[in-house]
């Protein structure tokens, strides 16, 4: 007699499995959970056959199981139950933990219930199913096991991946191939069967309760807790203030002392989690009565975790999962170890300097005053590491911290980390977990770090070693958006102190980070700039030298060259054989290379830049050069000129460089080659080497914070580099393309907006359709079950998505999305378009033609007609229908026809719209443009220069930053004024416009003319200024770049790039030629954007943009650059 025996007939390979599985369950558990594995391997690969559901991204049980489309046939409770069985079964086979017979009876409880749940809905025998009971434990006991031998040989296979199983799968597909008509009939009397039963499952209990309590065990179980060891679970505790005094916590946690560590109680739902929080605090003051020690506080729903150390005086927080019996013990005893860090005193040797000690001192205040996280600004070169090494020290020894975790974006400062913590605190063990051999042997205090591998080895799951409390301290080196957009989730799963370090300025750090560390947004805990650096002797000057070559000025003008140069023009190898009249300068060095512009910037660099050895070589240097083919033209050049160096003198330095870390580490040494180290972007941020004397900036910078980061290459102090007692008192910086004059103190560089993944685009534009389109059911319909696949897809049991899992619970069916109302909608794809799905499509240009038929049909809802998406829809339409030889293009024909032609989209549904998204988007990727090949030449370029000047350091001040508010707010208000319309609808100023403005900002008492020069000088005009306050309209916008679309041809990466800058100019009033080549640019497009526009198209557009510049300035006056 078996509980499994309904099955017998209809599936007798897994009534098998199932029947050997109960047979374990008390005399050999870990067996049972094995064969409760391989039961529901079985079972689902079944389902997968009859249900027709593809084959995942890969072929095993994990994948079958968080398959998005498998996941919305089994449900949220189903699909639980599946991965606890799935986990279960892993401990059994890898772990050589003892497995009792709690967990083979709940493998047995979750297996039941799971099988009468397939049993009713996917087989020919519904009404044979025995809904409403549960597993019976004493049928289990009357089965008879496996002998020993059997037990032993099972266990062995399943240890080496079960290829009988493999070798199974592998028939099971060559069977289904042979027998689809065998299948087919099968499908067909399921179907009927179906249809035919008179039963239900609607009083089946399935055990949420139990379920939701088995994911809080598991996460017990992988922090290490034995959870049958006395009084774990369902306490006593007494002297409680409730009707009987008495009551049972869900867990206690007991430290090797017999004192209550901690209390856990769970709840069933987010709803209930802060009565869960009453309940839990009131067992920790019966404990706390009981035993003399207060416990620290856990309570949760089984997917979010609040943790409440009400002892220390912090409010409760979110934790990743639960600490570890040491974690907690440790937890404890700070309590009376942990000493006041005010008036701690901090090794001189290693933070000596006044400012150092000042901003320990701020973090110190801040820790002490119960905020988690703190934020250093300090200059490049000013000494973050060394700081925060002192700080790590103090901590350790105040008892704060007892291990330390350092990130790092790039693994040259990750070493640069490891050496320094390893140098100032040699008696701390300090881990680099990027050696592989360091990692095997982890039992540090400090553990350094790139970003994608601590994510790597977190993600291990249950054998990841880094649990929430396993870090007292991270510590996030240069601390930015980009690090919060990526990389968020770790900070999320460990539970510690935080302590971010940047050298960008203050003004240019984004409201982001600032949120990231719980702190008033532009005040960070302490900030040491560097204008006080140098002041202070701490840091040397930078001199500019101001030069230009008029190709990188103006570009190059066919009518300007010479017949000789004309006819080397004419033989070039043109994009698509057309000869240009002209180069726009942003194309030098980006598919153009010269050979005399390059040879004049380094003629100038070896004859003025700073030298050592009495003159007689060229200081350590760096150039920075724009991108990879022109580094290593700067140093095919080079060579070519300076053949005796024998190569050595000067070498690309870039991440595609081999060797790239040695290469730094003899450019660090004073007395190795080489002397020039060619970078691109590698050598701009936190590379330490204090010997350099040049800087060459050879692109175009328009990112601030990386601008002063270049900068800080050549800040450090190095003494006696030109001899003894003849020190680094200043460095040269040679910039041939205007960052100086772009980033002086009067300009002020906007900023750049984050650009979101893709995939999160879709789904927030998906989500916002969902809501827009009600009363368009069919649309809808596909719009929910397209978000349905994206988070059925994301992966529970990542480490990113434990603090989402109720949101993607609750949404992981089309349903639970079109019944949502539009709070939720919205809500829910906050939380989850961020987070990783195995749904996400691979192909890049058949979701950007999703996302450009979700611009459509939003614009049609709303009455209006999208020409931009429309139009570049049609013309992928117009290039695909080009390339019929394609046998999936020239089967859409028809379809490609209308949807190229203007008469299709005069009545465009958005059921139109959605048939042409699913039937076009596989044919996106045959739509792409061709791609520019290097040119190089050799014209006569001509040197430019200005004498070197002294850069200013000083920020705009705080009255300046307050007029300009205010002055944005004024003017805002005052739109229907003349001067003011003609500023933001694009139309031509005068003099008289400008004086106009100015009165109405003197009228209104926001500034004097004093103020009013100094904003107009700092932004190189009035017009400027103010345009910059209140942008430029959106719609004027869209008129000036529709007509250019009109006439051009664009593929959907192109729109994207054009809708950027008109959402540029909206917000910032003008847009340079050169952000183009900057963030979020490079986030729509990360190759070359002239390639993505070609035919001197990018041209036409740089000109649109000196439109909208010179419009904003008086026609009597010559524009100023």
């Amino acid at each position: 007699m078996s509980n499994f025996g309904f099955i017998r007939t209809e599936w007798p390979s897994v009534f098998s499995d199932c029947a050997r599985a109960e047979s374990y369950v008390f005399s050999d558990p870990r067996t049972a959970c094995i064969y409760a594995r391989r039961s529901i391997e079985q079972l689902v690969t079944h389902l997968y056959t009859v249900l027709d559901i593809p084959t995942p991204y890969r072929d095993d049980l994990s994948a079958r199981i968080n398959d998005s489309e498998f996941k919305s046939v089994a449900g949220h409770v189903i699909h639980q139950k599946l991965n606890l069985i799935r986990n279960l079964g892993n401990t059994a086979v890898h772990k050589d933990t003892p497995v009792d017979a709690n967990a083979s009876i709940k493998a047995l409880n979750e297996l039941y219930l799971i099988v009468i749940w397939a049993a009713f809905n996917h087989s020919r025998i519904p009404d044979d199913v025995p809904a409403g009971t549960q597993f019976d434990p004493e049928l289990a006991r009357r089965s008879a096991p496996l002998s020993p031998k059997e037990l032993t040989t099972l266990v062995e296979k399943f240890r080496t991946q079960d290829a009988e199983l493999a070798q199974a799968k592998s028939d099971l597909k060559r069977v289904t191939s042979e027998k689809d008509a065998e299948i087919a009939e099968l499908q067909r009397q399921i179907a009927e069967a179906q249809a035919a039963k008179d039963s239900s499952l609607d009083s089946q209990d399935w055990n949420e309760d139990r379920t939701r309590t088995d994911l809080i065990d598991a996460d017990l179980k992988a922090a290490g807790w034995d959870l049958d060891e006395p009084n774990v679970r369902e306490y006593r505790i007494t002297g409680l203030p409730t009707t009987s005094g008495a009551g049972f916590a869900d867990y206690v946690l007991w430290g090797t002392n017999g004192k209550p560590l901690a209390v856990v109680e769970a709840k069933r739902t987010s709803a209930s989690v802060e009565a869960g929080r009453r309940q839990a605090e009131m067992y920790a003051d019966g404990l706390e009565e009981l035993f003399a020690q207060r416990p620290v506080i856990f309570y949760s729903n089984g997917d979010e975790h609040h943790l409440w150390d009400d002892f220390g005086n912090y409010p409760p927080r979110v934790v990743g999962g639960f600490y570890t019996r040491d974690e907690l013990e440790l937890l404890i005893q700070r309590r009376t170890t942990r000493l006041a860090l005010t008036g701690r005193p901090i090794n001189p040797d290693i933070a000596g300097r006044s400012y150092q000690k000042s901003v320990i001192a701020a973090v110190d205040e801040a820790f002490g005053a119960k905020q988690r996280e703190a934020l250093l600004v300090m200059a490049t070169g000013s000494g973050k590491t060394r700081t925060a090494v002192a700080l790590v020290d103090q901590l350790m020894k105040a008892n704060w911290v007892k291990r330390v975790l350092f990130l790092a974006d790039r693994r040259t400062l990750v070493k640069q980390a490891t050496d320094a913590f390893k140098a100032h605190l040699p008696h701390v063990t300090t881990v680099n977990l990027l050696d592989a051999a360091e990692r095997e042997a982890a039992s540090g205090r400090v553990f350094t770090s790139t970003y994608p591998t601590m994510m790597g080895l977190i993600d291990q799951g249950d054998d990841t070693v880094f649990g929430p409390g396993y870090f007292d301290l991270v510590i996030i080196d240069e601390a930015h958006r980009s690090v919060y957009r990526k990389y968020h989730a770790i900070f999320d799963w460990f539970d510690s102190l935080l302590l971010g370090l940047t050298a960008t300025p203050k003004d240019e750090i984004d409201r982001n980070t600032f949120e990231l560390f719980h702190i008033e947004n532009g005040v960070p805990t302490a900030a040491y700039t560097l204008d006080e650096a140098i002041a202070d002797g701490y840091l040397t000057p930078p001199k500019e030298f101001n030069l230009g070559t008029r190709f990188l000025d103006e570009g190059i003008r066919y009518d300007d060259l010479d017949d000789e140069e004309r006819e080397e023009w004419d033989s070039l190898e043109w994009e698509a054989g057309e000869i240009p009249d002209d180069i726009h300068a942003s194309a030098l060095n980006s598919y153009l290379f010269n050979e005399n512009t390059v040879d004049l910037v380094l003629e100038r660099l070896m004859s003025d830049g700073l030298k050592v050895e009495s003159g007689d070589k060229l200081g350590k240097t760096i150039i920075f050069a724009q991108n990879q083919r022109h580094a290593e033209f700067i140093q095919k050049r080079f060579d070519h000129h300076y053949p005796a160096y024998a190569g050595r003198f000067a070498r690309v330095v870039t991440h595609q460089t081999d060797s790239a870390q040695h290469l730094i580490e003899s450019f660090k040494d004073p007395a190795a080659m080489p002397q020039i180290a060619i970078s691109v972007d590698m050598l701009d941020t936190g590379v330490d080497i204090p010997d350099v004397l040049n800087l060459v900036l050879f692109k175009k910078v328009r990112s601030k914070s990386k601008f002063w980061q270049m900068i800080g290459r050549g800040t450090r102090l190095a003494p006696d580099v030109f001899g003894p007692g003849h020190d680094k008192a200043e460095f040269f910086v040679f910039d041939f393309c205007g960052n100086f004059e772009y980033f002086s103190e009067h300009f002020d560089a906007p900023e750049a907006r984050q650009a979101r993944p893709l995939s999160h685009r879709l789904v927030d534009d998906r989500a916002q359709l969902l809501s827009a389109a009600r009363g368009h059911d069919d649309v809808r319909t596909a719009v929910a079950e397209e978000l349905a696949r994206f988070s059925a897809g994301i992966p529970r049991d990542n480490f990113a998505v434990r603090q989402h899992r109720r949101w993607v619970d609750d949404f992981s069916t089309p349903s639970a999305w079109a019944d949502a109302d539009d709070a939720d909608i919205a809500e829910a794809a906050g939380h989850l378009g961020g987070l990783p799905s195995s749904d996400i499509d691979a192909s890049e240009e058949a979701k950007r033609f999703d996302l450009l038929i979700l611009h459509s049909q939003l614009a049609a809802l709303e009455g209006k007609f999208d020409t931009q998406a429309s139009k570049t829809v049609q013309m992928i339409a117009e290039v695909l229908l080009t390339k019929q030889s394609i046998p999936m293009v020239a089967a859409e024909a028809e379809l490609l026809t209308g949807v190229a032609g203007e008469e299709w989209w005069q009545d465009v549904t958005l059921g139109m719209l959605e048939n042409a998204r699913v039937r076009l988007r596989g044919l996106a990727k045959f739509a792409k443009g061709r791609r520019q090949n290097p040119i190089y030449s050799n014209f006569v370029d001509e040197l430019r220069e200005s004498e070197p000047t002294a850069l200013a350091y000083q920020t705009t001040g705080v009255d300046l930053e307050r007029f300009t508010e205010k002055a944005r707010a004024h003017l805002n208000a005052h739109l229907d004024h003349l001067a003011v319309r003609k500023l933001v609808r694009n139309h031509q100023l005068t003099d008289t416009d400008l004086d106009d403005l100015k009165g109405i900002l003197i009228a209104g008492g926001i500034g004097d003319d004093e103020t009013i020069e100094k904003a107009a000088e700092k932004a190189h005009g009035l017009g400027l200024f103010l345009r910059s306050l209140v942008g430029l309209d959106r719609q004027a916008a869209l008129e000036l770049f529709s007509e250019y679309l009109d006439e051009s041809r664009f593929s959907s990466i192109q729109i994207e790039f054009v809708r950027q800058i008109i959402d540029e100019l909206s917000r910032n009033g003008i847009v340079e030629r050169g952000r183009l080549f900057e963030e979020p640019y490079t986030d729509i497009y990360s190759g070359d954007v002239f390639e993505l526009f070609p035919n001197g198209d990018l041209a036409t557009i740089g000109a649109r943009l000196d439109e909208v510049r010179h419009r904003a300035q008086p026609i009597e006056a010559k524009p100023t650059a």
